[in-house]
């Protein structure tokens, strides 16, 4: 049997970039309602610990720099 080997993207991307978690920025984890962001205290950036995203979009809408981006699915739109 085949095993894939394309890489599935998570539907919250991090612009490690933008990112501010490093000056104690948590807007995107506080107002996720399902707890899946986390911040890596090593990088100093967020990222998608769980992919159980409801597609509600506040951790994009309330980031101050503009460093979240949820992917919404096609058939979601």
């Amino acid at each position: 049997m085949p095993i894939s080997s394309h890489i599935t993207s998570v539907p919250v991307s991090v612009d490690e970039d933008k990112c501010i978690a490093h000056k104690g920025c948590t807007v995107c984890v506080d107002v996720c309602p399902l707890d899946v962001l986390a911040i890596d205290f090593v990088k100093g950036k967020a990222y998608m610990q769980f992919d159980e995203c409801w597609y509600c979009m506040p951790c994009e809408k309330d980031c101050p720099t503009g460093a979240i981006h949820v992917d919404i699915p096609y058939l979601l739109r």
